[in-house]
Protein backbone atom coordinates (compact mmCIF):
# COMPACT_ATOMS: atom_id res chain seq x y z
CA UNK A 1 0.00 0.00 0.00
CA UNK A 2 1.46 3.36 -1.04
CA UNK A 3 1.29 6.28 1.35
CA UNK A 4 1.02 9.90 0.15
CA UNK A 5 1.02 13.23 1.94
CA UNK A 6 -0.81 16.03 0.15
CA UNK A 7 -0.35 19.64 1.28
CA UNK A 8 -3.03 22.02 0.01
CA UNK A 9 -2.83 25.80 0.37
CA UNK A 10 -6.16 27.55 -0.03
CA UNK A 11 -6.62 31.27 -0.74
CA UNK A 12 -6.82 33.28 2.51
CA UNK A 13 -10.00 35.02 1.34
CA UNK A 14 -12.08 31.85 1.87
CA UNK A 15 -14.31 31.43 4.90
CA UNK A 16 -13.96 28.46 7.24
CA UNK A 17 -17.10 26.89 5.76
CA UNK A 18 -15.75 27.17 2.21
CA UNK A 19 -12.44 25.58 3.24
CA UNK A 20 -14.31 22.78 5.03
CA UNK A 21 -16.55 22.17 2.00
CA UNK A 22 -13.61 22.10 -0.44
CA UNK A 23 -11.71 19.72 1.84
CA UNK A 24 -14.72 17.39 2.06
CA UNK A 25 -15.08 17.45 -1.74
CA UNK A 26 -11.42 16.48 -2.17
CA UNK A 27 -11.75 13.72 0.45
CA UNK A 28 -14.79 12.27 -1.33
CA UNK A 29 -12.99 12.37 -4.68
CA UNK A 30 -10.04 10.46 -3.22
CA UNK A 31 -12.29 7.86 -1.57
CA UNK A 32 -14.20 7.35 -4.84
CA UNK A 33 -10.90 6.42 -6.52
CA UNK A 34 -10.16 3.83 -3.82
CA UNK A 35 -7.90 5.74 -1.45
CA UNK A 36 -8.18 5.56 2.32
CA UNK A 37 -7.81 8.80 4.26
CA UNK A 38 -5.31 8.12 7.05
CA UNK A 39 -5.41 11.63 8.54
CA UNK A 40 -6.52 15.18 7.89
CA UNK A 41 -4.77 18.11 9.57
CA UNK A 42 -5.98 21.67 9.24
CA UNK A 43 -3.22 24.08 10.15
CA UNK A 44 -5.26 27.21 9.48
CA UNK A 45 -4.03 30.52 8.10
CA UNK A 46 -0.24 30.88 7.90
CA UNK A 47 2.14 33.40 6.39
CA UNK A 48 3.69 32.28 3.08
CA UNK A 49 7.45 32.39 2.49
CA UNK A 50 6.86 34.37 -0.70
CA UNK A 51 3.76 35.84 -2.39
CA UNK A 52 1.69 33.40 -4.45
CA UNK A 53 -0.88 34.94 -6.81
CA UNK A 54 -0.59 38.21 -4.83
CA UNK A 55 -1.42 36.44 -1.54
CA UNK A 56 0.97 36.67 1.42
CA UNK A 57 -1.02 34.21 3.56
CA UNK A 58 -2.66 30.86 2.90
CA UNK A 59 -4.86 28.31 4.64
CA UNK A 60 -2.96 25.03 5.00
CA UNK A 61 -4.56 21.57 4.95
CA UNK A 62 -2.53 18.34 5.06
CA UNK A 63 -4.14 15.14 3.83
CA UNK A 64 -2.50 11.70 4.27
CA UNK A 65 -3.70 9.01 1.85
CA UNK A 66 -3.08 5.29 1.50
CA UNK A 67 -3.80 3.57 -1.81
CA UNK A 68 -2.48 0.71 -3.94
CA UNK A 69 -2.08 2.83 -7.11
CA UNK A 70 -1.73 6.55 -7.79
CA UNK A 71 -5.22 6.97 -9.27
CA UNK A 72 -6.60 9.11 -6.44
CA UNK A 73 -3.52 11.31 -6.33
CA UNK A 74 -3.77 11.96 -10.07
CA UNK A 75 -7.44 12.84 -9.77
CA UNK A 76 -6.81 15.16 -6.80
CA UNK A 77 -3.99 16.97 -8.59
CA UNK A 78 -6.22 17.47 -11.63
CA UNK A 79 -8.91 18.97 -9.41
CA UNK A 80 -6.38 21.20 -7.61
CA UNK A 81 -5.23 22.67 -10.93
CA UNK A 82 -8.80 23.46 -11.99
CA UNK A 83 -9.92 24.83 -8.62
CA UNK A 84 -9.68 28.58 -8.10
CA UNK A 85 -9.62 28.19 -4.32
CA UNK A 86 -6.32 26.25 -4.29
CA UNK A 87 -3.30 28.50 -4.79
CA UNK A 88 -0.62 25.81 -4.31
CA UNK A 89 -0.37 22.07 -3.62
CA UNK A 90 2.33 19.47 -3.12
CA UNK A 91 2.09 15.68 -3.16
CA UNK A 92 4.84 13.55 -1.64
CA UNK A 93 5.04 9.76 -1.55
CA UNK A 94 6.24 9.11 1.99
CA UNK A 95 6.44 5.31 2.00
CA UNK A 96 9.54 5.55 -0.23
CA UNK A 97 11.31 7.58 2.44
CA UNK A 98 10.51 4.97 5.05
CA UNK A 99 11.65 2.20 2.72
CA UNK A 100 14.89 4.06 1.90
CA UNK A 101 15.63 4.64 5.60
CA UNK A 102 15.19 0.92 6.32
CA UNK A 103 17.54 0.07 3.45
CA UNK A 104 20.26 2.38 4.83
CA UNK A 105 19.84 0.87 8.30
CA UNK A 106 20.45 -2.63 6.90
CA UNK A 107 23.54 -1.42 5.00
CA UNK A 108 24.97 0.22 8.13
CA UNK A 109 24.50 -2.93 10.18
CA UNK A 110 26.23 -5.01 7.47
CA UNK A 111 29.18 -2.59 7.39
CA UNK A 112 29.51 -2.77 11.16
CA UNK A 113 29.62 -6.56 11.00
CA UNK A 114 32.36 -6.45 8.33
CA UNK A 115 34.55 -3.92 10.15
CA UNK A 116 34.61 -5.81 13.46
CA UNK A 117 37.81 -7.92 13.40
CA UNK A 118 37.38 -11.62 14.08
CA UNK A 119 40.46 -11.95 16.32
CA UNK A 120 40.67 -9.21 18.91
CA UNK A 121 43.91 -8.36 20.65
CA UNK A 122 43.74 -7.64 24.36
CA UNK A 123 45.91 -4.94 25.82
CA UNK A 124 47.85 -7.69 27.70
CA UNK A 125 48.61 -9.67 24.55
CA UNK A 126 51.14 -8.74 21.90
CA UNK A 127 50.62 -9.16 18.22
CA UNK A 128 53.02 -11.37 16.34
CA UNK A 129 53.95 -10.60 12.80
Amino acid sequence: MRKYEVVIIFAPTLSDDEVEQSTEDFKKAAEEKGAQIASLDQWGKRKLAYPIQKHTEGIYVILTLEEPAAEAVGELERRFRVSETVIRFLTVRIDLDLKRAEKFKVRRSKKKQKTVPSGRIDSNETATV
